[in-house]
């Protein structure tokens, strides 16, 4: 998430009362998360296991629960509780809008676009020329949709990421200040829910197709041309390359990345990365004809026994 403007180290600790090191101007521009942290924005990290990842990161600023030495170049703000003091400046950068229309003042509706009864476009929603969202839709807040899109009742964009810090009597939300763009072309099923990014984007390209009850989870990249069937549940943080079709329940755990062309058959479990250009089947996922030759040797083998 970038801010409206530029802000100082020492501004930044003012807001959050917490100390710093480095110097009182030294610039920052946004806050992100580590797989999509730029230069000029601030890191948070609050475990000694991911120090080192955070502090050689192209984070200009890091967020941490102890005082390190700093990287040339870089600022730490130094805070108890981290995780906390990430929410705080979501909250403060970008505080939650109530709606007071079904259709924001401020969203952006293209020419030939028809928007069915019942549906709900949040605050600076803009949506492009000739799409058709049918009833009972939620758009929240600050998606972005390009022309031709096709989504069907019941599916909801930008509802906020399952990212959770386990305390010792409850759990504590990491704050959604991301959003979801979709790109031209999209086709989405009804029941589909896209999560929005924690501070980045979630993203559906171009010319994809979501079935019915289809889950993106928050900051995943969906690429161009997918095929994604019904009830697939893709977690936070994958990367799915061009022209990857998914079948049936196929389930994907957080961060990985499938490649181009590849193809995920139904009720797989996607637990590593996917080199493209394959066929895979079973739970973890392996290549199709592999596991197929596998489970033919277990049974003549069961069959030898009896």
């Amino acid at each position: 998430m970038r801010f409206p403007k530029t802000y100082r180290l020492d501004t930044i600790a003012q807001i959050l009362g917490c100390d710093y090191v480095g110097a009182a101007d030294f610039p920052i521009v946004g806050m992100n998360e580590i797989h999509v942290i730029k230069t000029g924005e601030i890191v948070f990290v609050d475990h000694p296991k991911y120090y080192d990842k955070a502090l050689q990161s192209n984070a200009s600023v890091v967020l941490i629960n102890k005082k390190v030495d700093c990287p040339e170049g870089k600022a730490l703000l130094i805070s108890d509780d981290p995780f906390r003091d990430f929410n705080k400046l979501a909250v403060y950068f970008k505080p939650f809008q109530p709606a007071e229309k079904s259709i924001a003042d401020t969203a952006e509706i293209g020419e030939g676009t028809v928007i069915q009864p019942n549906t709900f476009i949040g605050n600076n929603v803009k949506i492009g020329k000739n799409c058709l969202i049918h009833s009972n839709v939620s758009i929240y807040d600050d998606t972005i949709i390009g022309d031709n899109v096709i989504i069907h009742s019941g599916s909801v964009l930008g509802a906020d990421a399952f990212y959770y810090k386990k305390r010792p009597d409850h759990f504590d939300q990491l704050i959604s200040s991301g959003k979801v763009v979709i790109e031209d072309n999209v086709s989405m099923g009804a029941m589909t829910t896209i999560d929005r990014g924690v501070t980045g984007e979630t993203t559906i390209g171009a010319g994809s197709k979501l079935d019915n009850h289809v889950h993106v989870g928050h900051d995943s990249q969906i690429g161009k041309m997918c095929l994604i069937a019904s009830h697939v549940g893709i977690a936070g943080c994958v990367i799915i390359e061009d022209e990857v079709t998914l079948w049936g329940q196929v389930g994907i755990t957080s961060g990985v990345t499938i490649g181009k062309k590849a193809v995920v058959l139904g009720q797989s479990g996607v637990s590593k990365n996917l080199p493209g250009d394959n066929v895979y089947f079973g739970s973890p996922a392996e290549v199709a004809r592999e596991e197929y030759k596998q489970r033919a040797a277990i049974k003549n083998v069961l069959a030898k026994l009896k």
